[in-house]
């Protein structure tokens, strides 16, 4: 998968009435953070006890291979506890930040400790109220991610050790996550603060443009979408809304154009998916398409809460806020539901991941496999 787009394809789409088979299932802690699959293994973190951990399962049987501590359990009672950002997996390693901001590189076979950073303590960030939940991007050998430190709030470092490469601009931190894309023939790490979005060279950290976004608590938290060729995609909770940058070269450099605003689209922390032209989120509690170019809505759909969703195989994949793992067809036509399940319990923020023919779910509870491979 890359961010909520998975190119799996031939999973079955006809469930049976109680669901696919459960591979596995096993107990975690509290806890946000994505599943990555990788080399036959599974990596999220949780909470256990006063203590936070990142964990490496066998994918075939959900077997415990390694867990490595990150820190104390970072606690907060309006979000919720537990570590937020996903793990990072990069050839032999995987790349992991604390919600109290360690950020690690541990050999991905074993959880040996690889190098660490403290944002706070050793590079002066500003602790963010809900905590880290920025997911590391590794592209080459540059790691990006978003601190408020010192020195700037957007980073590079070195994948290799740790070193920062580049620290630029000193927006208020927020909890979204970068992407690196090509815009206005150039490449370029976008970011998205608690009070703009920004597109930068991944080389220098230099400002290529940069578009305010203000929201209240600076609780900009879904990621950007890239819009081909040239449009940026954003969105934000809190009576928002949404918006799309046109990003284009001209005399005075690079610079950010709005196509639209809208309050039709507001993600809270779900990031949508682009298939096509439309895009498919939450509008807080409620499920939309909206047309890319122009924002209009195409669709709403009630019934999932605050939810999260990927796109795989011409298929939405649903993950209700109470744990009701769901399939309908990517169309702007319409929303009709073709499969679902009650999966989990508890509270599910966490979005699915799909990987090898499995979908693997998460709450504050445990974590499960369910096989949608065609015969099982």
């Amino acid at each position: 998968m890359v961010g909520s787009i998975s190119t799996e394809t031939g999973f079955i789409k006809t469930w049976p009435k109680n669901g696919p088979d459960v591979v596995w299932q096993k107990n975690l802690g509290a806890g946000f953070s994505a599943i990555s699959v990788a080399n036959g293994r599974v990596f999220t973190m949780f909470a256990e006890g006063d203590d936070e951990f990142v964990i490496c399962l066998g994918e075939e049987s959900g077997d415990e291979i390694w867990r490595f501590r990150t820190g104390r359990m970072f606690k907060e009672g309006q979000g919720g506890n537990g570590p937020r950002s996903q793990p990072t997996v990069a050839g032999e390693r995987v790349y992991v930040l604390s919600a109290e901001g360690r950020l690690y590189a541990l050999n991905a076979a074993n959880g040996e400790t690889i190098w660490s950073v403290d944002l706070v303590d050793g590079l002066g960030g500003r602790f963010p109220r809900f905590g880290f939940s920025t997911s590391p991007l590794v592209e080459g050998d540059l790691l990006f991610l978003e601190a408020a430190t010192r020195d700037g709030t957007f980073l590079a470092l070195r994948s290799k050790n740790g070193e920062v490469a580049w620290a630029s601009q000193n927006d208020v931190a927020s909890y979204s996550s970068p992407i690196v894309v090509d815009l206005a023939g150039v490449r370029q790490v976008i970011y998205f603060s608690g009070e703009a979005v920004v597109g930068l060279s991944p080389e220098d950290g230099s400002l290529y443009w940069r578009y305010p976004w203000k929201t209240s608590y600076d609780l900009n938290i879904a990621t950007p979408i890239f819009v081909p060729p040239n449009q940026i995609f954003i969105s934000s909770g809190y009576d928002h809304g949404a918006a799309l940058l046109r990003i284009e070269a001209g005399s005075n450099g690079i610079g950010a154009t709005r196509v639209w605003e809208s309050r039709r689209m507001k993600n809270h922390f779900g990031t949508s998916v682009l298939v096509g032209d439309y895009l498919y989120g939450f509008d807080n509690a409620i499920l939309k398409c909206i047309e890319a170019r122009t924002g209009k809505e195409q669709w709403k759909h009630r019934g999932y809460g605050k939810g999260a969703l990927i796109y795989a195989d011409g298929h939405l994949l649903v993950m209700s806020d109470s744990g009701r793992l769901a399939l309908a067809k990517a169309t702007p036509e319409g929303f009709s539901e073709t499969a679902g399940v009650q999966v989990l319990s508890g509270r599910s923020w966490t979005a699915p991941t799909l990987a090898n023919g499995r979908v693997f779910v998460r709450d504050m509870r445990k974590i499960v496999c369910l096989d949608l491979r065609p015969g099982g």
